[in-house]
Protein backbone atom coordinates (compact mmCIF):
# COMPACT_ATOMS: atom_id res chain seq x y z
CA UNK A 1 0.00 0.00 0.00
CA UNK A 2 1.19 3.50 -0.88
CA UNK A 3 1.86 6.01 1.53
CA UNK A 4 -0.25 9.39 1.60
CA UNK A 5 2.75 10.89 0.66
CA UNK A 6 3.52 8.73 -2.65
CA UNK A 7 0.21 8.97 -3.70
CA UNK A 8 0.19 12.83 -3.49
CA UNK A 9 3.98 12.51 -5.39
CA UNK A 10 1.94 11.37 -8.18
CA UNK A 11 -0.63 14.12 -8.50
CA UNK A 12 2.82 15.90 -8.90
CA UNK A 13 4.36 13.84 -11.26
CA UNK A 14 1.40 14.34 -13.12
CA UNK A 15 1.58 17.97 -12.71
CA UNK A 16 4.82 17.56 -14.25
CA UNK A 17 3.73 16.07 -17.10
CA UNK A 18 0.57 18.12 -17.99
CA UNK A 19 2.79 20.65 -18.07
CA UNK A 20 5.27 19.81 -20.05
CA UNK A 21 2.36 18.44 -22.82
CA UNK A 22 1.23 22.19 -22.72
CA UNK A 23 -2.24 21.21 -20.51
CA UNK A 24 -1.82 23.65 -17.61
CA UNK A 25 -5.18 23.54 -16.27
CA UNK A 26 -5.18 19.85 -15.74
CA UNK A 27 -1.41 21.13 -14.33
CA UNK A 28 -3.25 22.78 -12.14
CA UNK A 29 -6.20 20.67 -11.05
CA UNK A 30 -3.25 18.02 -10.73
CA UNK A 31 -1.05 20.75 -7.95
CA UNK A 32 -4.23 21.37 -6.26
CA UNK A 33 -5.05 17.75 -5.19
CA UNK A 34 -1.17 17.11 -4.69
CA UNK A 35 -1.14 20.20 -2.35
CA UNK A 36 -5.07 20.65 -0.68
CA UNK A 37 -7.11 17.40 -0.86
CA UNK A 38 -8.37 16.14 2.38
CA UNK A 39 -9.97 13.34 4.01
CA UNK A 40 -13.61 14.94 3.91
CA UNK A 41 -14.81 12.68 1.46
CA UNK A 42 -14.76 8.98 0.11
CA UNK A 43 -13.71 9.98 -3.35
CA UNK A 44 -10.44 12.20 -1.10
CA UNK A 45 -10.11 8.82 1.19
CA UNK A 46 -9.71 6.53 -1.68
CA UNK A 47 -6.86 8.65 -3.36
CA UNK A 48 -4.81 9.59 -0.28
CA UNK A 49 -4.83 5.50 0.54
CA UNK A 50 -4.42 4.10 -2.86
CA UNK A 51 -3.47 0.75 -2.62
CA UNK A 52 -1.40 0.69 -5.47
CA UNK A 53 1.35 2.42 -7.47
CA UNK A 54 -0.27 5.48 -8.14
CA UNK A 55 1.98 6.73 -10.89
CA UNK A 56 1.80 3.07 -13.01
CA UNK A 57 -2.02 3.11 -12.22
CA UNK A 58 -2.84 6.43 -13.74
CA UNK A 59 -4.64 7.09 -10.78
CA UNK A 60 -4.41 10.72 -12.01
CA UNK A 61 -5.98 10.09 -14.93
CA UNK A 62 -8.74 8.02 -13.62
CA UNK A 63 -9.77 10.81 -11.43
CA UNK A 64 -9.81 13.69 -13.95
CA UNK A 65 -11.43 11.44 -16.68
CA UNK A 66 -13.84 11.25 -14.01
CA UNK A 67 -14.34 15.21 -13.17
CA UNK A 68 -14.32 15.79 -17.38
CA UNK A 69 -17.19 13.23 -17.56
CA UNK A 70 -19.05 15.70 -14.96
CA UNK A 71 -18.37 18.76 -17.44
CA UNK A 72 -19.18 17.07 -20.68
CA UNK A 73 -22.34 16.07 -19.09
CA UNK A 74 -22.71 19.37 -17.93
CA UNK A 75 -23.63 18.25 -14.51
CA UNK A 76 -21.46 21.04 -12.40
CA UNK A 77 -21.35 24.86 -13.96
CA UNK A 78 -18.37 25.47 -10.82
CA UNK A 79 -16.77 22.75 -12.08
CA UNK A 80 -16.71 23.17 -15.89
CA UNK A 81 -14.87 26.88 -15.03
CA UNK A 82 -11.94 24.73 -13.82
CA UNK A 83 -11.89 22.89 -17.35
CA UNK A 84 -12.49 26.06 -18.96
CA UNK A 85 -10.60 29.02 -17.10
CA UNK A 86 -7.41 29.67 -15.31
CA UNK A 87 -8.51 30.49 -11.95
CA UNK A 88 -6.83 31.24 -9.28
CA UNK A 89 -4.38 28.93 -8.02
CA UNK A 90 -6.09 28.86 -4.01
CA UNK A 91 -9.12 28.54 -5.24
CA UNK A 92 -9.25 24.92 -6.78
CA UNK A 93 -8.43 22.85 -4.21
CA UNK A 94 -11.95 24.24 -2.10
CA UNK A 95 -13.81 23.94 -5.58
CA UNK A 96 -12.84 20.01 -5.93
CA UNK A 97 -13.83 19.53 -2.13
CA UNK A 98 -17.00 20.57 -3.00
CA UNK A 99 -17.48 18.84 -6.29
CA UNK A 100 -16.32 15.69 -4.15
CA UNK A 101 -18.87 16.08 -1.62
CA UNK A 102 -21.84 16.43 -4.01
CA UNK A 103 -20.65 14.01 -6.95
CA UNK A 104 -19.42 11.26 -4.88
CA UNK A 105 -21.37 8.40 -6.48
CA UNK A 106 -20.74 9.36 -9.82
CA UNK A 107 -17.12 10.00 -9.41
CA UNK A 108 -16.15 6.71 -7.31
CA UNK A 109 -16.20 4.65 -10.29
CA UNK A 110 -14.45 6.42 -12.29
CA UNK A 111 -11.51 4.87 -9.89
CA UNK A 112 -11.61 1.16 -10.36
CA UNK A 113 -10.24 0.97 -13.53
CA UNK A 114 -7.60 1.84 -15.83
CA UNK A 115 -7.60 5.06 -17.77
CA UNK A 116 -8.54 4.31 -21.50
CA UNK A 117 -6.96 7.13 -23.34
CA UNK A 118 -7.62 5.49 -27.31
CA UNK A 119 -5.84 8.50 -29.01
CA UNK A 120 -5.79 8.57 -32.64
CA UNK A 121 -2.88 10.62 -32.90
CA UNK A 122 -0.58 8.05 -31.57
CA UNK A 123 -0.46 6.66 -34.75
CA UNK A 124 1.57 9.15 -36.19
CA UNK A 125 4.22 7.87 -34.00
CA UNK A 126 3.53 3.82 -34.66
CA UNK A 127 3.46 4.91 -38.11
CA UNK A 128 6.67 5.94 -38.33
CA UNK A 129 8.10 2.78 -36.80
CA UNK A 130 5.59 1.08 -39.38
CA UNK A 131 8.16 2.77 -42.33
CA UNK A 132 11.04 2.01 -40.33
CA UNK A 133 10.30 -1.84 -40.57
CA UNK A 134 8.82 -1.47 -44.97
CA UNK A 135 12.05 -0.55 -45.36
CA UNK A 136 13.77 -3.06 -43.89
CA UNK A 137 11.33 -5.95 -44.89
CA UNK A 138 9.19 -4.71 -47.63
CA UNK A 139 5.56 -3.05 -47.63
CA UNK A 140 3.27 -6.19 -46.48
CA UNK A 141 2.13 -5.89 -42.71
CA UNK A 142 0.50 -7.73 -40.48
CA UNK A 143 -0.35 -6.06 -37.13
CA UNK A 144 -0.67 -7.39 -34.02
CA UNK A 145 -1.84 -4.58 -30.98
CA UNK A 146 -1.93 -5.54 -27.77
CA UNK A 147 -3.84 -2.94 -25.38
CA UNK A 148 -5.75 -2.17 -28.33
CA UNK A 149 -8.70 -0.16 -26.24
CA UNK A 150 -11.23 0.60 -28.75
CA UNK A 151 -9.33 -0.21 -31.63
CA UNK A 152 -8.71 3.24 -32.59
CA UNK A 153 -5.63 2.87 -34.10
CA UNK A 154 -6.28 -0.47 -35.53
CA UNK A 155 -7.24 1.89 -38.02
CA UNK A 156 -4.07 3.15 -39.00
CA UNK A 157 -3.96 1.85 -42.64
CA UNK A 158 -7.24 4.21 -43.69
CA UNK A 159 -5.53 7.03 -42.04
CA UNK A 160 -3.36 10.19 -43.61
CA UNK A 161 0.23 11.21 -42.54
CA UNK A 162 2.23 14.46 -43.50
CA UNK A 163 5.54 13.10 -41.29
CA UNK A 164 7.87 16.02 -41.72
CA UNK A 165 6.67 16.34 -45.25
CA UNK A 166 6.69 12.70 -46.17
CA UNK A 167 3.47 11.50 -47.11
CA UNK A 168 1.78 8.31 -46.32
CA UNK A 169 -1.46 6.37 -46.78
CA UNK A 170 -4.78 7.47 -48.90
CA UNK A 171 -5.15 10.52 -50.10
CA UNK A 172 -8.64 11.37 -49.17
CA UNK A 173 -8.32 9.66 -45.99
CA UNK A 174 -10.89 11.02 -43.18
CA UNK A 175 -8.38 11.76 -40.73
CA UNK A 176 -5.57 13.19 -41.46
CA UNK A 177 -2.63 13.45 -38.93
CA UNK A 178 -0.11 15.87 -39.04
CA UNK A 179 2.13 16.56 -35.75
CA UNK A 180 4.62 19.08 -35.38
CA UNK A 181 7.70 17.59 -36.59
CA UNK A 182 11.42 18.69 -35.94
CA UNK A 183 14.24 16.90 -37.16
CA UNK A 184 14.55 14.90 -40.88
CA UNK A 185 11.23 13.95 -42.46
CA UNK A 186 11.64 10.18 -42.94
CA UNK A 187 12.50 7.95 -45.61
CA UNK A 188 9.70 7.29 -47.77
CA UNK A 189 8.32 3.87 -47.85
CA UNK A 190 5.04 2.07 -49.11
CA UNK A 191 3.12 0.64 -46.29
CA UNK A 192 0.39 -2.46 -46.98
CA UNK A 193 -1.51 -3.23 -43.98
CA UNK A 194 -2.40 -6.89 -44.97
CA UNK A 195 -4.53 -7.15 -42.22
CA UNK A 196 -4.83 -5.70 -38.31
CA UNK A 197 -6.04 -7.45 -35.30
CA UNK A 198 -5.59 -6.48 -31.76
CA UNK A 199 -6.54 -7.71 -27.90
CA UNK A 200 -7.42 -6.16 -24.60
CA UNK A 201 -8.42 -7.50 -21.25
CA UNK A 202 -11.83 -4.89 -21.31
CA UNK A 203 -12.22 -4.39 -25.11
CA UNK A 204 -14.70 -0.89 -25.44
CA UNK A 205 -16.92 -0.71 -28.66
CA UNK A 206 -15.87 2.43 -30.39
CA UNK A 207 -19.36 2.31 -32.13
CA UNK A 208 -21.47 2.30 -29.04
CA UNK A 209 -22.55 6.13 -28.13
CA UNK A 210 -21.71 5.49 -24.44
CA UNK A 211 -18.40 3.95 -25.02
CA UNK A 212 -17.83 7.25 -27.35
CA UNK A 213 -18.29 9.59 -23.92
CA UNK A 214 -16.43 6.99 -21.75
CA UNK A 215 -13.43 7.76 -24.17
CA UNK A 216 -14.10 11.56 -24.78
CA UNK A 217 -13.78 11.90 -20.68
CA UNK A 218 -10.12 10.98 -20.96
CA UNK A 219 -9.68 13.38 -23.59
CA UNK A 220 -7.73 16.51 -22.28
CA UNK A 221 -10.61 19.41 -22.31
CA UNK A 222 -7.48 21.54 -23.31
CA UNK A 223 -7.17 19.99 -26.65
CA UNK A 224 -10.72 20.13 -28.27
CA UNK A 225 -8.94 19.03 -31.45
CA UNK A 226 -8.33 15.71 -30.19
CA UNK A 227 -11.97 15.27 -28.98
CA UNK A 228 -13.72 16.20 -32.56
CA UNK A 229 -10.56 13.60 -34.29
CA UNK A 230 -11.78 11.04 -31.87
CA UNK A 231 -15.67 11.49 -32.96
CA UNK A 232 -14.29 11.02 -36.54
CA UNK A 233 -12.68 7.65 -35.61
CA UNK A 234 -15.64 6.09 -33.74
CA UNK A 235 -17.52 7.11 -36.79
CA UNK A 236 -15.29 5.39 -38.89
CA UNK A 237 -15.54 2.17 -36.48
CA UNK A 238 -19.13 1.98 -37.06
CA UNK A 239 -18.59 2.00 -40.54
CA UNK A 240 -15.70 -0.19 -41.07
CA UNK A 241 -15.12 -2.39 -37.93
CA UNK A 242 -12.30 -3.46 -35.97
CA UNK A 243 -10.95 -6.89 -34.96
CA UNK A 244 -10.21 -6.79 -30.90
CA UNK A 245 -10.23 -10.75 -28.87
CA UNK A 246 -10.89 -9.99 -25.67
CA UNK A 247 -7.47 -11.72 -23.96
CA UNK A 248 -4.76 -11.26 -21.70
CA UNK A 249 -2.20 -10.13 -23.63
CA UNK A 250 0.37 -12.72 -23.39
CA UNK A 251 -2.02 -15.02 -23.93
CA UNK A 252 -3.02 -13.46 -27.09
CA UNK A 253 0.59 -13.09 -28.35
CA UNK A 254 2.05 -16.86 -27.88
CA UNK A 255 -1.57 -17.84 -30.05
CA UNK A 256 -0.94 -15.33 -32.58
CA UNK A 257 2.89 -15.77 -32.91
CA UNK A 258 2.21 -19.56 -33.62
CA UNK A 259 -0.26 -19.36 -36.28
CA UNK A 260 1.22 -19.41 -40.04
CA UNK A 261 2.44 -16.55 -41.61
CA UNK A 262 2.14 -15.52 -44.88
CA UNK A 263 5.49 -15.62 -46.88
CA UNK A 264 6.29 -12.21 -47.98
CA UNK A 265 4.31 -10.19 -45.50
CA UNK A 266 6.15 -8.88 -41.69
CA UNK A 267 4.00 -10.04 -38.48
CA UNK A 268 4.60 -7.00 -36.73
CA UNK A 269 3.57 -6.74 -32.48
CA UNK A 270 2.53 -2.79 -31.97
CA UNK A 271 1.38 -0.91 -28.76
CA UNK A 272 1.56 2.31 -27.65
CA UNK A 273 1.25 3.54 -23.82
CA UNK A 274 0.59 -0.19 -22.68
CA UNK A 275 3.45 -1.56 -21.14
CA UNK A 276 2.93 0.17 -17.56
CA UNK A 277 -0.85 -1.95 -17.10
CA UNK A 278 0.64 -5.06 -18.02
CA UNK A 279 0.89 -7.70 -14.85
CA UNK A 280 4.53 -8.22 -14.89
CA UNK A 281 4.65 -12.51 -15.67
CA UNK A 282 2.63 -10.98 -18.64
CA UNK A 283 5.41 -8.13 -19.43
CA UNK A 284 8.11 -11.08 -19.61
CA UNK A 285 6.31 -14.20 -21.89
CA UNK A 286 5.71 -11.31 -24.12
CA UNK A 287 8.94 -10.49 -24.23
CA UNK A 288 10.06 -13.86 -24.44
CA UNK A 289 7.52 -14.75 -26.82
CA UNK A 290 8.68 -12.05 -29.14
CA UNK A 291 12.42 -12.74 -28.80
CA UNK A 292 12.00 -17.03 -29.75
CA UNK A 293 10.01 -15.46 -32.42
CA UNK A 294 12.09 -13.69 -33.87
CA UNK A 295 14.98 -16.20 -33.54
CA UNK A 296 12.71 -18.60 -35.57
CA UNK A 297 11.53 -15.27 -38.60
CA UNK A 298 13.31 -15.39 -41.56
CA UNK A 299 13.95 -13.32 -44.85
CA UNK A 300 10.62 -14.53 -46.17
CA UNK A 301 8.56 -14.51 -42.94
CA UNK A 302 10.21 -11.49 -41.02
CA UNK A 303 9.21 -10.16 -37.15
CA UNK A 304 8.88 -7.06 -36.14
CA UNK A 305 8.55 -5.19 -33.02
CA UNK A 306 7.15 -1.43 -32.95
CA UNK A 307 6.26 0.27 -30.08
CA UNK A 308 5.66 4.10 -28.57
CA UNK A 309 6.34 3.88 -24.61
CA UNK A 310 6.82 6.55 -22.23
CA UNK A 311 10.16 7.28 -20.41
CA UNK A 312 7.90 8.57 -17.88
CA UNK A 313 10.68 10.64 -16.08
CA UNK A 314 10.94 13.00 -19.29
CA UNK A 315 7.01 12.79 -20.09
CA UNK A 316 8.04 11.46 -23.43
CA UNK A 317 7.27 9.08 -25.38
CA UNK A 318 10.07 6.66 -27.10
CA UNK A 319 9.22 5.12 -30.74
CA UNK A 320 11.15 2.03 -30.99
CA UNK A 321 11.34 -0.63 -33.52
CA UNK A 322 13.03 -4.06 -33.40
CA UNK A 323 13.18 -6.46 -36.24
CA UNK A 324 14.58 -10.02 -37.50
CA UNK A 325 16.41 -11.85 -39.11
CA UNK A 326 19.16 -8.83 -38.64
CA UNK A 327 17.94 -5.98 -36.20
CA UNK A 328 17.23 -7.83 -33.10
CA UNK A 329 18.65 -4.88 -30.73
CA UNK A 330 15.90 -1.86 -30.34
CA UNK A 331 16.41 1.17 -32.72
CA UNK A 332 15.00 4.60 -31.36
CA UNK A 333 13.52 6.25 -33.97
CA UNK A 334 12.31 9.77 -31.50
CA UNK A 335 10.50 10.72 -29.12
CA UNK A 336 7.25 11.83 -29.38
CA UNK A 337 4.46 13.68 -27.24
CA UNK A 338 2.32 11.54 -25.26
CA UNK A 339 -0.88 12.31 -28.25
CA UNK A 340 1.51 12.31 -30.86
CA UNK A 341 0.77 16.20 -30.95
CA UNK A 342 4.22 16.57 -31.53
CA UNK A 343 7.80 14.05 -32.82
CA UNK A 344 11.23 14.63 -32.99
CA UNK A 345 12.55 12.25 -35.22
CA UNK A 346 16.34 11.07 -34.45
CA UNK A 347 16.02 12.60 -31.63
CA UNK A 348 17.59 11.09 -28.47
CA UNK A 349 15.51 9.98 -25.35
CA UNK A 350 16.83 12.91 -23.45
CA UNK A 351 14.92 15.56 -21.86
CA UNK A 352 14.24 17.54 -18.55
CA UNK A 353 13.22 15.17 -16.14
CA UNK A 354 11.53 14.47 -12.90
CA UNK A 355 12.37 12.04 -10.05
CA UNK A 356 10.33 8.76 -10.13
CA UNK A 357 9.94 6.24 -7.65
CA UNK A 358 11.76 2.95 -8.57
CA UNK A 359 7.95 1.24 -8.60
CA UNK A 360 6.90 3.66 -10.75
CA UNK A 361 9.92 3.03 -13.79
CA UNK A 362 8.49 0.87 -16.56
CA UNK A 363 10.31 -0.33 -19.82
CA UNK A 364 9.67 -2.97 -22.67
Amino acid sequence: MGTEAENRQAFRIQEHYCRTMDAPRYAAICAAVAGGLTRGTEVGRRLLDWPGEPTKDALPLRFIGGLHALVLAGADAGLARLFREDVPADSIAPELERVLAEHEAALLPWLDGPPQTNEPGRSAALMCGLMEVARRHGPKLELLEIGSSAGLNLLIGRYGFDLGGTQVGPADATIRLVPEWTGPAPEPAQVEIVSARGCDVAPMDAADPAVERRLSAYVWAEKPERLARLATACAMVRAHGVRIDHADAADWVEARLAEPQAPGVTRVLTHSVVWQYLPEDSARRVRAAMIAAGERATAEQPLAWVMMEPNRAIAHQVIRVMSWPGHGEPTVLGVSHAHAAWIRYGAADQGEGIELPSSAQVWP
